[in-house]
């Protein structure tokens, strides 16, 4: 995806422009592990993720990394996933929902598809939200680009969990482009999830991600443009 100066800057130029952002992205995160009693990092094995991911445990090796198994993510998600944990020795946890996906589809059914917002709330969202409510601080790879619904992501916010309880959330990449994201993987020889070679750019669980409908929209493929979020990212309603 192209952002509105790309043209006038050179290969060179928006090498530099991507190693300031990493430079500026690296001194966050070593304030943030140096002062945070607790931080945690969502990663998805998507791009952004892993650039991410290598940017923190190069500072702090053992910080944990969660990621959410829902059952039905892609063989080629699983494989990588598997790969770069133990290339880079993650301390990985993979966080479950409390039923098996055949658990789940003999007591409700297919709910990807009579109720995905189910789906992703038993399989997403209350297994993240648990995991997250252990730290103080939560490093995810959000970026606005990625979806209108993200447009006015802040880069560090307090998080209320549906038990009340509050972390601070850090997207130490919400400014990022596509484009930075991909320089920033090649500068620092991050391999990436073989999806992005067969044309997805959002990837989620299988049965929900398709290539985008919309070559402008990098979440058009996702839940086939029912919705555009699975939940994890939007604060609890009050009393929930």
């Amino acid at each position: 995806m192209s952002t509105a100066n790309e043209t006038t800057l050179t290969p060179g130029s928006i090498a530099d422009e991507v190693r300031r952002k990493m430079d500026a992205v690296r001194s966050t995160l070593a304030r943030t592990l140096t002062d945070a009693s607790s931080a945690c990092l969502t990663c998805s094995f998507q791009a952004e993720d892993m650039l991410l991911a290598r940017l923190a445990i190069d500072i702090q090796p053992s910080l944990p990394i969660l990621f959410l198994d829902t059952g039905y993510h892609f063989r080629e998600t699983y494989e990588y996933r598997d790969e770069m944990a133990r290339a880079w020795k993650l301390n990985l946890t993979n966080l479950m929902p409390e039923q098996t996906v055949a658990e789940q589809e003999r007591q409700y059914g297919v709910l990807y598809q009579s109720a995905p917002d189910q789906c992703c709330k038993l399989r997403k969202v209350e297994p993240l939200f648990r995991a997250v409510a252990e730290f103080d601080v939560w490093l995810t790879g959000l970026r606005r680009e990625q979806a209108k619904s993200r447009a006015a992501l802040e880069e560090s916010a307090p998080f209320t969990l549906p038990g009340g309880k509050q972390v601070l959330k850090l997207a130490p990449l919400a400014d990022w482009t596509t484009r930075d994201v991909w320089y920033g993987c090649e500068a620092l020889s991050i391999p990436l999830l073989p999806l992005y070679a067969r044309g997805y750019q959002s990837i989620g669980c299988e049965p929900c991600t398709s290539l985008p409908l919309d070559p402008n929209d990098p979440r058009s493929g996702r839940w086939s443009g029912r919705k555009v979020e699975c939940g994890i990212h939007i604060e609890a309603a009050p009393g929930q």
